[in-house]
């Protein structure tokens, strides 16, 4: 059965309802932080992520941010950037920045759900797993760069073959 037949008719759902009822069927710590606003935490392989979907009825986008604490030495500061150009040229759904003063690895993203347009409920989980999952996929290059001083060049092969690995 689909998860949208698992739930009423997303047709007429706010967004941010579509992600809670997907965070109750999976059993995520949740806080609907505000109307257009849910906060949650995905447990990965690797460590537990805080996502954030926020609806912006504005410019009819629904953001989503995927967040974990990360503190790069500083005079990895480069390297990291450099891996952060190599992450983003292998993936399409999404990308990732560092924020520096927050001291948060961000992977973001945009559902851009013009005219009036609704997200199914695969949509919006699919958006999540694929936030998680890109997470998972580049932490241990991130790591590599950061505190086991390996170059960037190097470090995105780990992801490589993970991803490989994995099929």
């Amino acid at each position: 059965m689909a998860l949208s037949e698992t739930y009423l008719s997303s047709d007429e759902m706010h967004p941010i309802d579509i992600v809670e009822t997907l965070a109750e069927h999976h059993e995520w710590e949740f806080d609907r932080v505000t109307e257009d606003q849910i906060a949650m935490a995905v447990e990965g392989q690797w460590r537990t992520y805080s996502l954030t979907l926020a609806w912006s009825p504005h410019d009819e986008t629904l953001r989503l941010i995927c967040t974990f604490e990360m503190e790069p030495p500083t005079r990895r500061m480069a390297e990291l950037h450099d891996l952060l150009n190599r992450c983003n040229d292998l993936v399409w759904t999404g990308a990732f920045t560092y924020w520096a003063e927050q001291k948060l690895m961000v992977w973001r993203y945009g559902l851009l759900l013009a005219g009036g347009q609704t997200a199914s409920a695969e949509q919006i989980d699919r958006l999540i797993a694929s936030a998680v999952t890109a997470s998972e996929r580049f932490y241990p290059a991130f790591q590599m760069v950061s505190w086991a001083d390996r170059p960037a060049a190097d470090a995105i092969n780990v992801a490589i073959a993970e991803a490989y690995g994995r099929a």
